[in-house]
């Protein structure tokens, strides 16, 4: 898995060179000022991005890849007619802090958890200059106050990241998971940087019990979802462990469980370019065996 987080890390100048890299942004108004922003164009996955827009303040969850913040940037202008007042960032990885600095230079002030600037602040590729960290952290939650809605920002504890936030727009009802939630796909739970199978689960079931079957969700990738979503995609990760904790219960080894190839009936629904079905059955043992 170090070797998958430092190709995330590194795959952006990649792109640009091979055009895999979106090229602008498309939106989906979820609720009247509440948009759900994806990338248009090229191959990489990018993580999304969810905006709040109202006479009061414009604020950005999440701000993509840094060669993409003037993109971003244009998008937000044609929605808000003004740039970022605030970003919040859900983690570190940089598909969702990249153009922190652009947007800061641009005048966002940068939110994140306590432990998500730490990360960046010892990470040279992502502690790049003024702004490109946040500037206002937290350490278990806040509430934004804005254009008549009431964000609660609040931090999940050792799931993707140690530094994870999920937001809650009460009255919208609607809430924004970050990278709590790859919408029918294998997640990415990134072991090297505080994150964990148990409290990935421990926040889908948090996330889960705050929803009704009205509440609309913004993954950090994939198309927009349901509560019945977000709990398919749970049973999915608590099936998954299951079954290879079964195979580990027998004394297999690594290779002998890779080839038993235990998550067979999730790779045709479940299985993209980054974690595989492979990637995601090696991900599941390494947990199991460390933790």
């Amino acid at each position: 898995m170090k070797k998958l987080a430092l190709a995330l890390a590194l795959v952006a100048p990649l792109a640009v060179a091979q055009d895999w890299m979106p090229t602008s942004f498309d939106h989906t108004e979820v609720s009247p000022g509440i948009y759900y922003l994806t990338g248009v164009g090229g191959q990489m996955p990018v993580g999304a991005t969810g905006l709040l827009v109202g006479d009061e303040y414009v604020v950005l969850i999440d701000d993509s890849l840094a060669p993409l913040g003037p993109a971003l940037l244009a998008k937000i202008d044609e929605l808000a007619g003004q740039p970022a007042d605030f970003v919040i960032n859900t983690h570190a990885h940089s598909d969702h802090t990249g153009s922190n600095q652009f947007q800061a230079e641009n005048g966002a002030i940068i939110v994140a958890h306590d432990n998500l600037r730490s990360r960046m602040e010892a990470d040279p590729q992502q502690n790049t200059g003024p702004g490109a960290l946040p500037v206002i952290t937290f350490p278990d939650e806040m509430t934004f106050h804005v254009n008549g809605h009431e964000a609660y920002v609040f931090h999940i504890a050792a799931a993707h990241t140690d530094g994870d936030a999920a937001i809650l727009f009460r009255e919208a009802n609607i809430i924004a998971t970050g990278d709590l939630l790859f919408r029918g796909m294998f997640p990415f739970i990134d072991l090297d940087s505080g994150g964990g199978v148990a409290g990935y689960k421990i926040g889908m079931q948090r996330l889960i019990d705050m929803a009704n079957d009205e509440t609309k969700i913004m993954p950090g990738h994939g198309p927009i979802a349901s509560r019945a979503d977000l709990q398919k995609d749970f049973d999915m990760l608590v099936d998954a462990e299951a079954r290879v904790k079964a195979l580990l219960d027998k004394d297999m080894n690594e290779e002998a469980i890779v080839a038993a190839n235990p998550l067979a009936d999730y790779h045709d629904e479940y299985n993209w370019g980054f974690i595989t079905t492979e990637v995601m059955t090696r991900m599941l043992i390494r947990s199991l065996t460390t933790n």
